[in-house]
């Protein structure tokens, strides 16, 4: 029995949030009905046209679904809707602010009508306070939540490459509907989410914000060193290889002096005695780590790291991480198939005994309207004949 079987999602959704929050219930083995324009669709399908010919984001976000061309400007649409909603047991949308209510489907009065149905919101900014009209994109978000304040070097702030503000919202809607799940188990009622973006990756800025607002000083860009502990970050090796270390504690600085650069010495000096004085220090301390470790070839390094139990990665490609051996070794692909053929998908990461995470095709736009609207008893005649 998957863990969310007999489950149903309606989701108006689109780009990337509550797609993410339907597809990871879909893995966990709930129906999730998305609800899309009449003709192209979710706009994320034409964000690029890289994965034969389809969008890389479309077919990360949407396997296991079932697509409803639905026109929610008019009433037959939203008429169906209706009907979908009255056997749903979550509605999820992450539509413009406000859109969804002046449809008709304002939260509080579907679960005065429905009493356990779950709704989820996901907005920019939330339904209240003077940003709840602005417009939100990931980007914006980063920068309103100070991730660019601190992502970067020092002369360029920079963005997170992947969607990390739509992706944090996302699982917060994932784990909130979850939590409703598990509660009206218990109570027999409903509830109304509200998931902000904001509010989702500002959870994840904790760390920076106590820093700075209690430590008085902004917290520095230091590219990919850590901007708190040090050493920590990438050095180049002899054959032009970049190597990631990361030291933890004390008792690793040592091993790392005596056991990787051979430099016993070097931990004994008072400028590097703890990791506030080697942040201190950090620019003479990087140059002798690094002028020590450019003189040997990255295995070499990464075997002296690993034999002194010291954290370390190699800076993989996209190609690379593809092919990564960890991955590989347990098993993590599968093949899902999608309109323009199949492709590899990771599992998702949550491993649970005694079940196999739903890995279903990809839909093409309005693929399961007339079969979602038979069962509605919605068909018309002419086509329930074909």
């Amino acid at each position: 029995m998957l863990p969310l079987s007999g489950i149903t999602v309606v989701s108006l959704e689109q780009a990337i949030a509550a797609p993410f929050a339907s597809r990871q219930l879909a893995d966990l083995g709930a129906r999730v009905i998305k609800a899309e324009r009449p003709g192209d669709g979710d706009f994320a399908r034409r964000y690029d046209k890289t994965v034969h010919g389809q969008s890389s984001y479309f077919v990360w976000l949407n396997r296991s679904k079932e697509s409803l061309a639905l026109d929610l400007k008019s009433s037959e649409g939203k008429h169906v809707l209706s009907k979908l909603l009255e056997k749903a047991d979550v509605f999820l949308h992450n539509l413009a602010p406000g859109a969804v209510d002046r449809l008709g489907f304002e939260a509080n009065m579907l679960l005065e009508k429905y009493p356990r149905i779950i709704v989820c919101s996901i907005s920019g900014y939330g339904k209240s306070g003077p940003y709840r009209e602005k417009k939100a994109y990931d980007l914006l978000i980063q920068c309103e939540a100070g991730l660019l304040s601190i992502t970067g070097t020092p002369e360029t702030p920079s963005k997170v490459s992947i969607s990390i503000a739509d992706i944090s919202a996302g699982m917060y809607a994932f784990t909130g509907i979850l939590t409703a799940l598990f509660n009206r188990n218990k109570t027999g009622k409903g509830s109304v989410l509200e998931i902000s973006m904001l509010e989702a990756l500002a959870e994840w800025m904790g760390y920076p914000m106590y820093y700075t607002v209690y430590g008085k000083e902004e917290l520095k860009r230091t590219g990919a060193s850590h901007a708190t502990i040090c050493p920590y970050g990438p050095f180049q090796s002899s054959d032009g290889k970049t190597v990631f270390l990361c030291i933890q504690n004390e008792r690793e600085w040592v091993r790392f002096c005596d056991q990787v650069l051979e430099l016993p010495e070097l931990s004994a000096d008072s400028r590097f005695a703890d990791n506030s004085s080697r942040v201190a220090h950090r620019d003479l301390l990087d140059s002798i780590v690094a002028d020590n470790l450019q003189s040997y070839p990255a295995e070499v390094i990464l075997e002296r790291l690993d034999h002194a139990k010291i954290a370390n990665a190699r800076m993989n490609t996209m190609q690379e991480f593809f092919e990564h051996p960890q991955l590989e070794a347990r098993g993590r692909w599968r093949e899902v198939i999608t309109p323009a053929g199949p492709v590899q998908a990771l599992v998702p990461p949550l491993t649970m005994n005694g079940f196999e995470p739903v890995m279903n095709p990809v839909p093409s736009p309005g693929q399961h309207t007339e079969q979602i609207l038979a069962e509605l008893g919605l068909l018309k005649q002419d086509e329930s004949d074909k």
